[in-house]
């Protein structure tokens, strides 16, 4: 089993393309919990070397306080990517949170990654292993490895979906990303993609994100394809406009009355199983029974809403079990 990294609050990821100066500056004062400046599909090849010079300097000079920050790199199959690893970390690595590495077929990818940065940190004087990396499983190859991927590395914190190049892996016929393709029975086309990532996330200790919804002014949109996957237990999602942070950071958090329930579950336990409570291992909550199972729930959905800032508004007292 590798070494559990921190799991970073990521309800909303914001993609910014690296090369657009005025979103750079923007994404600082956005509410997302993460931003990634983007380097890959959202940067012409002819730009990319400008579009790196711009990320580095809206590291090392812009206030990214309280969030993540991330760069996704190119594929390790690109000539761009080596050039990018080395440059993110030598000119702004004390100001990197992690990489995001897109199109990740086999573990062998992360592996250069990894090996990469633990070479430019020691030569750098810096943490061996402090930089992260975010492995996108954007193919139907990547999927099928995804078990040895998330395995691959200690540094590894994150399983992305990438729906729009997983989509065209698979020969979906549509044109929209992320939503069901036309003539699909009623159901999920994406569910057995979404469960497998979120298993071998959750087995290996890893966060677990969503991919983007494109349709950028069809924000109820967002917020149904995001439902699918929060409800499976997803941390978060990739947004590409502004307008979509407020409903990716609402829908991955608990709703009020849910997180009141997941402390008052956690306080009614504790005191169940404590010698003033009579050292019961199953109690009734109301009309509910709770025991060891339920208190692992609710430390999911408190957790969750801890993160994202809830405030509980009833408390327990004995004389409600």
């Amino acid at each position: 089993m590798i070494d559990r990294r921190p799991v970073r609050p990521r309800r909303s990821c914001l993609a910014v393309p690296g090369s657009s100066p005025k979103m750079l500056a923007k994404a600082q004062g956005l509410g997302a919990d993460m931003v990634f400046l983007d380097l890959e599909d959202a940067v012409a090849p002819e730009a990319k070397a400008a579009a790196r010079a711009s990320v580095v300097d809206a590291l090392n000079d812009g206030d990214f306080s309280g969030k993540t920050r991330a760069v996704r790199i190119h594929a390790a199959t690109t000539p761009w990517c080596y050039r990018d690893g080395v440059s993110f970390v030598e000119c702004a690595g004390l100001y990197l949170d992690t990489l995001v590495l897109p199109k990740v077929h086999d573990a062998a990818h992360v592996h250069w990654l990894d090996l990469t940065l633990t070479q430019v940190e020691r030569a750098l004087g810096l943490a061996v292993g402090r930089i992260g990396i975010e492995a996108q499983i954007e193919s139907a190859h990547g999927l099928a490895e995804v078990e040895t991927i998330a395995a691959a590395s200690p540094r590894l914190e994150t399983l992305v979906f990438g729906p729009a190049d997983f989509m065209a892996s698979l020969g979906m016929r549509t044109l929209v990303v992320g939503e069901q393709p036309a003539g699909y029975p009623d159901g999920d086309a994406y569910h057995y993609v979404l469960m497998r990532l979120l298993v071998t996330a959750r087995a290996r200790g890893v966060s677990a994100i969503d991919g983007p919804f494109l349709q950028i002014r069809d924000v109820e949109g967002f917020r149904r394809t995001a439902r699918r996957s929060a409800a499976l237990g997803f941390d978060g999602k990739w947004v590409v406009h502004p307008d979509q942070i407020e409903a990716a950071n609402e829908t991955y958090a608990p709703s009020q009355p849910d997180y009141d329930r997941a402390e008052l579950i956690l306080d009614a336990y504790a005191w169940a199983t404590s010698s003033a409570g009579g050292r019961r291992g199953a109690v009734r909550l109301g009309e509910e029974m709770i025991d060891e199972a339920s208190r692992k729930m609710a430390l999911v959905v408190a957790a969750k809403g801890r993160a994202a800032g809830l405030v509980r508004t009833s408390m327990f007292t004995p004389l409600d079990s």
